[in-house]
């Protein structure tokens, strides 16, 4: 039986991302998104609101919220998303890596 909240290190061609299982599904961060296709981040947020201001996606089945405690010792919340919405950004930042 798979355990939940897994954390895997992917690694391919020189690139090195941890992989959070969750819920059946893998979930990363805009941060993580942005690196793995070779974009930048506030690329990778604007493709997500607009995937979810158009409805293809549903925000809440596809996104969930971790609370972390940053290096100041201060709580923040971070935003993860799942591989339905890595794959729907892939295809719009149209670059190879992405497909």
């Amino acid at each position: 039986m798979e355990k939940e909240n897994q954390l895997i290190i992917f690694e391919d061609k020189g690139k090195t991302i941890e992989v959070q299982l969750k819920e059946e599904t893998l979930w990363l961060n805009a941060h993580q998104i942005a690196y793995l296709f070779d974009v930048q981040r506030p690329a990778i947020v604007k493709h997500i609101k607009n995937i979810y201001k158009s409805g293809e996606l549903d925000e809440i089945s596809t996104c969930s919220i971790l609370e972390q405690v940053a290096a100041d010792g201060r709580k923040r919340k971070m935003n993860l998303y799942n591989l339905d919405v890595i794959i729907a950004v892939g295809y719009r930042v149209n670059s190879k890596k992405a497909t």
